[in-house]
């Protein structure tokens, strides 16, 4: 039995997965700057959303969203800077905000061209803090996070066995993450369980038997990814590929 907290949506392939993926990207932002007349968003990197940004990029799509109400973060980022290949930022740019008229100044990646990985999380924090709208607690409420899941069940940058997965207080922290042996900048989950959509992209058959753990009901929470539990909806966008061990 699937956990009943999670909206699982399953595709027979990539393609329909992205085009999926993208008109709910594409509703939610329509529907925030409707409601409230901004959109926040994290987005994620990696290789799985790339396409999907693309998509977003098309005529087709661009065109139907107000671009000036939509304010850019990076749920989390590589130590490195924005012109890197490594980049998180740099692939988001590449991808999708070089081809749509979204302002530079709505666009909010980690400073971490000129600061210390552990002043990076905070002064990204003190942003999100300043920018976006807060719940009755006072943390940041994002409309929309965007997560990918590895093979080792990390989303963002919270890896198994690491400090940040402890991280109870700050909503953005630096981690030094020892079997990439680099630093990374990550929002946590105090700040991820308040987004009001949480959207996870899950493609190939790599990932299947960490999925099928994670999306099963009553299982045993072992991956940094099962303690995303957000207070809004979280939906799972996964391919034929990924559900091959679900039961």
């Amino acid at each position: 039995m699937l956990n009943p907290q999670y909206i699982v949506h399953q595709f027979a392939d990539r393609p329909a997965l992205i085009q999926a993926a993208a008109d709910y990207w594409l509703a939610q932002a329509q529907l925030a700057i409707g409601q409230r007349g901004v959109f926040h968003v994290a987005l994620t990197g990696g290789s799985t959303p790339q396409p999907l940004y693309r998509k977003l990029a098309t005529p087709a799509m661009a065109t139907q969203l107000d671009w000036s109400c939509v304010h850019i973060f990076i749920g989390d980022e590589r130590y490195v800077p924005y012109d890197h290949p490594d980049s998180n930022f740099g692939m988001a740019k590449h991808c999708l905000l070089d081809h749509v008229p979204v302002p530079q100044a709505n666009l909010h990646p980690v400073p971490t061209h000129f600061l210390q990985a552990s002043e990076a999380a905070a002064d990204y924090a003190k942003l999100l803090q300043a920018l976006v709208s807060s719940s009755g607690g006072q943390l940041p409420i994002l409309d929309l996070v965007m997560l990918g899941m590895g093979d080792d069940g990390h989303t963002a940058s919270l890896f198994p066995d690491t400090e940040i997965l402890l991280e109870n207080q700050q909503t953005v922290a630096a981690v030094y993450v020892d079997k990439l042996a680099a630093w990374r900048v990550s929002m946590t989950y105090p700040l991820l369980n308040q987004a009001r959509q949480t959207m996870v992209m899950v493609s190939g058959e790599s990932k299947a038997g960490i999925l099928a753990h994670v999306l099963q009901a009553d299982s045993e929470r072992i991956y940094p990814i099962q303690s995303v539990l957000p207070v809004g909806e979280m939906h799972w966008f996964i391919d034929q590929a990924a559900a091959g061990k679900l039961a």
